[in-house]
């Protein structure tokens, strides 16, 4: 017995000194931060699930007002985060060579290959080359696909909100961004069969698994190893589908000039390189395969059908709330259409402005992706401070911190438009608003993202008034389990008709 009590406090205490051993690491350099727990460092109750990581960031930002950094542990592995407007600026845009790479990458096999998870001269390549595919010119093409989606969106709201007017708004406006971006994306129908499987798909796509806390603890093994912070059956599902698409295409562009056209007139080229900034750097090619075709439209998919989604369920939410918002957008919405005829075009979505200012002050108050870290390449002195990142750190940054600062947005918990007008924008720092990150690595389909909703929400506003129900929150609680910022309660709110 005696033994056996001398070699479990052994074990005890080993366990505890491994997994405790470097908490001291900012403590020596000076650098102020929450304590952290044995394992767990300061995220312990993300592990748990019991509060949301952007949560945690959020209120790591809020306890710091007078740093500009602050040093942190994801599990047992030091982290610098980062407060300051203009460090971030040095990060994200500045210093960006030395900031490209997120730090999250995996295994090829498990999607690991998209643009977003990508890392080096990868990234490089497939940044550089799929840009071209995301301007205006490109997405007009596809505008036409989100306006039939919204008019079929449209039908079906209108059938359910008579027998129902309550209705809980986040599921419903996802059945048009899955719509939308099957459309945009593979130029599919979403039919009852194919929608099931997408709504069997969201629910191992959105839901946090131990794949990130993992890799937090020992930064890179998933690639090491060829793991995935996705479940096994996500990658042959997107491999089947998009492999799918190609043969019913002959492997050759057809003429819907959807997201599967550009990347076949694309591959075409046969491989993809990266543009030489200096003649002393190789240049990378990369193959556009069908497997690395697939992680593309696995992330276009998965990023473009949940984000905004979100965006417009809490659009629409804050829309029912203050009533005086809402009238000043239907108001601009029926002047506008009837200015360009009732058809949607760029020159419409352009027209919006007052629209695109309550788009983004939904971002601002909810930005529901706000997952913003960078790995440093070498030693680097951050700016203004007396920290020194070592290779391989990762800084992070809070957006929600960020935007819910009364220093940056007065009464942030207000829902405010006018924060978003020209004169404002223009004299606010730059990275005081990051729903779709900064600089060069910022988001790609951020103006697709911004042309969905707005066609969503025209045509929503076209027929229908928004009101709260007895159900409706005034505050949110956000779910721990769930990828990006999601309301346990759901979002409830009543869809009345408009009087012609």
């Amino acid at each position: 017995m005696l033994t056996f009590l001398l070699i479990t406090t052994t074990l005890f205490v080993f366990l505890y000194l491994y997994f405790t051993r470097n908490f001291n690491y900012w403590k020596e350099r000076n650098v102020v931060g929450p304590k952290p727990v044995a394992f767990f460092g300061n995220i312990m109750e993300s592990v748990v699930r019991r509060k949301h990581l952007i949560m945690i960031y959020k209120d790591i930002y809020e306890a710091y007002p007078e740093e500009k950094v602050v040093g942190i542990y994801r599990m047992t592995t030091p982290c610098l985060f980062l407060r300051d407007l203009d460090v971030i600026k040095h990060v994200m845009i500045k210093d960006f060579e030395l900031f490209s790479d997120r730090g999250i990458e995996f295994s090829e096999k498990g999607l690991g290959l998209n643009i977003f998870h990508a890392d080096g001269d990868r990234w490089r390549v497939l940044r550089q080359r799929f840009t071209p595919l995301f301007t205006s010119g490109k997405l007009k093409n596809m505008l036409y696909l989100m306006s039939d989606r919204g008019d079929k969106f449209i039908r079906n709201v209108e059938k359910i909100s008579e027998i129902q007017p309550e209705q809980h708004i986040i599921p419903l406006v996802r059945k048009f961004t899955m719509a939308s971006i099957t459309a945009c994306a593979f130029g599919m129908e979403l039919d009852e069969e194919l929608y099931q499987t997408l709504e069997k798909m969201d629910g191992v796509i959105f839901n946090s698994n131990y794949g990130f806390e993992l890799d937090m603890m020992y930064p890179g093994i998933l690639k090491k190893f060829n793991g995935s912070i996705f479940s096994k059956t996500i990658g042959p599902f997107f491999d089947n589908l998009t492999k799918s698409v190609i043969q019913q295409r002959g492997g050759i562009p057809s003429n819907r000039k959807d997201f599967m056209d550009l990347i076949l007139e694309l591959r075409q080229k046969k491989s993809i390189e990266v543009v030489k900034k200096h003649d002393d750097v190789d240049v990378t090619a990369l193959e556009l395969t069908d497997s690395v075709i697939a992680a593309q439209t696995f992330v276009f998919y998965a990023a473009g059908y949940e984000t905004s989604a979100s965006t417009m369920a809490y659009m629409l939410y804050e829309l029912a709330k203050n009533p005086d918002i809402q009238d000043k957008v239907i108001a601009e919405v029926d002047e506008v259409l009837l200015r360009h005829n009732g058809e949607i075009t760029y020159d419409t979505l352009r027209d919006m402005t007052y629209l695109i200012q309550v788009f983004h002050e939904t971002l601002r108050k909810y930005p529901v992706a706000d997952l913003l870290n960078r790995n440093v390449k070498a030693d680097y002195a951050v700016p203004g401070t007396n920290v020194t990142l070592k290779k391989g750190q990762t800084v992070i940054m809070s957006g929600f911190g960020i935007h819910h600062d009364p220093k940056y947005y007065p009464d942030p918990e207000k829902f405010d438009p006018e924060r978003f007008s020209p004169e404002n924008v223009k004299n606010r720092h730059p990275c005081a608003f990051l729903p779709f990150g900064a600089g060069p690595r910022n988001c790609l389909g951020m103006r697709f993202a911004k042309w969905q909703v707005q066609v969503c929400i025209i045509k929503f506003l076209s027929k229908f008034r928004l009101e709260p129900s007895p159900k409706t929150m005034s505050k949110f609680v956000y779910g721990p389990k769930r990828l990006f910022v999601y309301p346990e309660s759901g979002i409830y709110i009543n869809i009345l008709p408009r009087k012609q």
